[in-house]
């Protein structure tokens, strides 16, 4: 019998694991840039600002998501699933947990980005409530195929 879906946080040793999860799940991204979405330094690096929750299904992890306090801001990124298991209610599932933990700390709105050319966002993050209120440039040190930018968007928790 499936067990049913488990979210812990993430520890420094899961690195390895979130960072082959995310680049596997990021691979659509391809064709606009030809590097790895991240790697374990850098998803320690994020663990010392904020918090990986990590989705189980059958004891394996299906999925993932960065959360990020700041002040009354709470930032989600990093939404990943395993690519055999999108569009199965993971990636909601996820959101939700996000949000619980960052209205929990006290934030009164969360916040995340996706780059411009993944048109498929847009409306899947505002069936979840968020609303486009603004683009910023996509960090320099990433060397992109076609220009590109990030779209912010929001929604009060």
């Amino acid at each position: 019998m499936p067990t049913p879906p488990q979210i812990r946080l993430a520890e420094p040793v899961d690195a390895p694991a979130l960072a082959r999860l995310v680049n596997d799940a990021f691979r659509s991204e391809r064709f606009f840039i030809a590097a790895d979405r991240t790697n374990s330094q850098k998803v320690l690096a994020l663990m010392e600002k904020g918090t990986f929750l990590m989705l189980f299904e059958n004891n394996m992890l299906a999925g993932c998501v960065y959360t990020e306090i700041r002040g009354e801001r709470g930032y989600f990124g990093m939404l990943a699933v395993d690519p055999e298991q999108q569009r199965s209610g993971i990636g909601t599932a996820l959101i939700k947990a996000a949000e619980d933990r960052c209205r929990s700390a006290g934030c009164r709105f969360m916040d995340l980005t996706f780059v411009n050319v993944r048109q498929e966002l847009p409306a899947y993050y505002r069936r979840h409530g968020y609303s486009e209120n603004g683009t910023l440039p996509f960090p320099p040190e990433q060397v992109t195929k076609i220009p590109v930018h990030l779209i912010r968007m929001s929604k009060a928790l």
